[in-house]
C-alpha cells in the first residue's frame, strides 16, 4: 500500500483491508476517546466476551449482541434473571458462554455501583490517567504491548470491585478501544485524528 496514494490512507498494520467491518471499526472507533458511560459499558461487554477469542468474531456478532443485550442498557442487564440468561445461552447470534453471560450481568451491577460512587463510570476509569489519553508513538504493530503496569493496576482494582472477565489483557484492549491510550502507529492516519486538543 503506497503512503502517497491519497485514496488509500495508511492504517495500522493489524487492519485486514479485505474486511470492511474491521476497517470501519479502526477508522471510526478504535482509539477515539470515549467519555460516555453507555458506550463505555458496551465496550466492557464486548471486550469481556472477546477474552480468548478473536476480535473479528465479536465484531461480526456486534449487532446480534446489541439486540440480545437490550442495546447495552446497563440497568436492564443488571436486572436479568435466570430465565433471561437461559434465553441468551440459546441465542446463536452471540457467544453462548454461560460464564461470560453471567459475568456481563454481574459487571452491569458493578458498573452501576461504580458510576454512582464516582458520578459516572467514565470519571472512575479516566481518573487513572487524569482524564487525558496516553499518546504512544509506536512505529510498528510489533511494538504495541498486550498489557502494561497500568492495565495490571486497573484490572486488579476492578476485580476487587467485583468485575469479572477483565484481566490485564482485556483491560488493555479496552483502554485501546476507548482511547485511554492512543496505540495507532505513527504512520496511521488515525494517530493524529485521535489526539485530544489541549
Amino acid at each position: 500500500m503506497s503512503k502517497n496514494n491519497k485514496s488509500t490512507p495508511t492504517r495500522c498494520g493489524w487492519v485486514p483491508l479485505n474486511r470492511p467491518a474491521y476497517v470501519t471499526y479502526h477508522d471510526e472507533e478504535w482509539g477515539a476517546p470515549i467519555y460516555d458511560d453507555k458506550k463505555m459499558f458496551e465496550f466492557i461487554v464486548l471486550e469481556s466476551f472477546q477474552a480468548g477469542l478473536s476480535w473479528e468474531i465479536i465484531l461480526n456478532k456486534r449487532t446480534a449482541f446489541r439486540a440480545a443485550f437490550d442495546g447495552f442498557n446497563v440497568k436492564k442487564i443488571a436486572a436479568y434473571d435466570k430465565l433471561k440468561i437461559k434465553k441468551l445461552r440459546a441465542d446463536a447470534g452471540i457467544v453462548r458462554n454461560r460464564l461470560k453471560i453471567e459475568a456481563t450481568v454481574n459487571n452491569a451491577k458493578q458498573f452501576m455501583k461504580t458510576a454512582e460512587k464516582f458520578g459516572s463510570f467514565c470519571n472512575y476509569l479516566w481518573n487513572f490517567i487524569d482524564g487525558k489519553p496516553i499518546v504512544n508513538r509506536w512505529k510498528t504493530v510489533a511494538q504495541v504491548p498486550a498489557t502494561t503496569l497500568l492495565s495490571d493496576s486497573i484490572s486488579k482494582e476492578m476485580k476487587e470491585l467485583g468485575f469479572k472477565f477483565f484481566g490485564s489483557t482485556v483491560c488493555y484492549a479496552h483502554m485501546q478501544a476507548v482511547g485511554m491510550v492512543n496505540d495507532h502507529t505513527v504512520d496511521c492516519f488515525r494517530h493524529k485524528e485521535c489526539e485530544v486538543p489541549e
